[in-house]
C-alpha cells in the first residue's frame, strides 16, 4: 500500500473512468488552476536568450573620466627647420641665410664660437641644422662632424648662445695591413687600405729616417697596425697608426704610438722632436692664465679660457713649438687672425689675434721656425698672443700638461713601452 500525498498524474485511466461526474470537474478544475499558477510571471523567472530586449549603453556615464583624464598623446616634431650636408662652396653667411637667420644672429653665434671655433671646421659632408621659434628667431644650432663629434649651439633668454662640444669615444678595433711595395709606398698601401690622411702621417713620422720616393724598392715589404673608431657600428673616420714597421733590404724601419701619444722606434728613441712649452723666442709675460671652469664675471656663467695669453707687443715673432703640418690659416671675426698646426696626428696647437700669418695651410714646419707675427685683431683687449694646446681634440694647460720634452723615454717608461712594442710586433706579424 502505497501512503503520502495524492498527485493527480497517478489516476490510471480505468480509476478515472470509475468517477462520478462531479469528481471530473473537480479534477478538471484544480488541473486549470495548477497551469494558470505556472504561468505566471514571478522574479526568479530567467527569459530565455531569444525573448531578451538589448538595452543600450550609455558608456560616457559609466566611466565619466575615461576621456579626460587620457588623451590622446601629442605628437611633438623634433625634426630641424632646415638641414644641409656641406658642399664644395657653401659659405657660412650663405648657410644662415637660406636658414632664415639673419647675420646679427650669426655673430652672436660666432662669439660663442670663439673657444671651439667650430665653425671653421666644416668640411664637405658634414651637416648643419637649424632650429627656429615661431617668430623664425633660431633656438638651436647643431654641427655633425661625425658619429663621435657634434657641437650644439642653443640661445639663451638675452639672445647669446651656449655652446657644447659633444664627443663619443666609441669603440676602437685594429686592423692590421700587410704588404709589398709595388710602385710607391703611397701607391701600394692605398691599394691594401690605408687612408690618404694615414699613409701622409706616416711618410711625416718616418720622414727623418727614410726617403720614400729613393730608399724603398720593389718587394720590399711593410705591415701597420691601425686603430678604427666606431660608434654605434659606424665608422667614424678617425684613426691612429699604432704601429709601423718597414723591411727594406737588411734593414728594417719602425714606429710605434706610446701611451702619451708620441712615436718612438724599437728602442724608444723619440720620431718626433720634443716640444717647447712656449711658442716664443724669448720668455714673456703671461697675462692670463688657462682655466675651463671661468666664469663671466656679470652673467655668472662658464666661460672656458682655452688658452693661455701671453702680453707681446704687435709684431713679436711666434715660432712652432714641435714639428707638425699647418691644418689652417683663416680670419675670424672674434679670434682675429689665426693659425692651427697639427703635430703627428695626438697634438693641435692654435694661436689666435696675430697680425700676420707667415705660413701657408698644408705646409710642414718644424721646432722653432716662424710661423706668424703676434697682434690685436678679432675681440682682443689689448695686443698680446692667445696660444691653445689640444691633446686628442681636447685643450689642456701648456704650462702643466704631460706633452713631449725630450727625445728618448726614461728608463721606467722604456720598460711599459717595450712591452707594448712586443705585443704590436706579434700582431702584424700574425697579420
Amino acid at each position: 500500500m502505497q501512503t503520502g500525498k495524492p498527485n493527480f498524474f497517478n489516476f490510471s485511466q480505468s480509476r478515472l473512468q470509475n468517477l462520478s461526474s462531479a469528481h471530473k470537474n473537480i479534477l478538471l478544475a484544480g488541473g486549470l488552476l495548477i497551469g494558470a499558477a505556472m504561468l505566471v510571471p514571478n522574479n526568479n523567472h530567467v527569459v530565455p536568450t531569444a525573448e531578451r530586449i538589448p538595452v543600450a549603453l550609455d558608456i560616457n556615464t559609466i566611466l565619466p573620466q575615461v576621456s579626460e583624464t587620457q588623451p590622446l598623446p601629442t605628437i611633438v616634431d623634433n625634426s630641424p627647420d632646415f638641414e644641409r650636408v656641406i658642399v664644395s662652396g657653401d659659405t657660412l653667411s650663405g648657410l644662415f641665410s637660406k636658414a632664415g637667420v639673419d647675420q646679427v644672429t650669426m655673430y652672436k653665434v660666432l662669439e660663442a664660437d670663439l673657444n671651439i671655433l667650430a665653425l671653421d671646421t666644416l668640411l664637405p659632408g658634414n651637416r648643419i641644422q637649424f632650429w627656429l621659434d615661431d617668430v623664425g628667431q633660431l633656438q638651436k644650432l647643431e654641427l655633425y662632424f661625425n658619429a663621435a663629434r657634434q657641437v650644439v649651439f642653443t640661445r639663451y633668454e638675452d639672445g647669446s648662445f651656449n655652446v657644447e662640444e659633444v664627443n663619443v669615444e666609441g669603440v676602437w678595433q685594429n686592423r692590421i695591413l700587410t704588404g709589398e711595395i709595388r710602385g710607391s709606398f703611397y701607391v701600394s698601401a692605398q691599394k691594401m687600405g690605408l687612408a690618404a690622411a694615414d699613409i701622409q702621417r706616416i711618410e711625416d713620422l718616418l720622414k727623418e729616417k727614410v726617403n720614400f720616393a729613393r730608399d724603398l724598392h720593389a718587394g720590399d715589404k711593410f705591415s701597420v697596425l691601425v686603430n678604427d673608431q666606431y660608434v654605434e657600428g659606424e665608422a667614424t673616420g678617425a684613426s691612429q697608426i699604432l704601429g709601423v714597421m718597414l723591411k727594406t733590404g737588411r734593414s728594417e724601419i719602425s714606429a710605434f704610438q706610446h701611451t702619451d701619444g708620441s712615436y718612438y722606434d724599437a728602442k724608444g728613441r723619440s720620431l718626433v722632436r720634443a716640444f717647447q712649452r712656449i711658442p716664443l723666442i724669448k720668455q714673456p709675460r703671461m697675462s692670463s692664465r688657462f682655466n675651463s671652469h671661468r666664469k663671466h664675471p656679470i652673467t655668472g656663467r662658464v666661460s672656458p679660457h682655452n688658452g693661455t695669453d701671453f702680453s707681446v707687443p704687435i709684431g713679436t715673432k711666434v715660432v712652432a713649438p714641435g714639428d707638425g703640418v699647418v691644418s689652417l690659416v683663416t680670419d675670424h671675426q672674434f679670434a682675429g687672425k689665426y693659425v692651427v698646426i697639427e703635430h703627428g696626428g695626438k697634438y693641435r696647437t692654435r694661436y689666435l689675434h696675430l697680425s700676420k700669418s707667415l705660413v701657408r695651410k698644408g705646409q710642414r714646419v718644424s721646432r722653432g721656425q716662424v710661423i706668424a707675427l703676434s697682434g690685436n685683431t678679432g675681440r682682443s683687449t689689448g695686443p698680446h698672443l692667445h696660444y691653445e694646446f689640444h691633446i686628442n681634440g681636447k685643450p689642456v694647460d701648456p704650462m702643466k700638461a704631460d706633452i713631449p720634452m725630450s727625445s728618448q723615454l726614461a728608463a721606467e717608461q722604456l720598460r711599459s713601452f717595450t712591452n707594448i712594442v712586443k705585443s704590436r710586433q706579434a700582431l702584424m706579424d700574425l697579420g
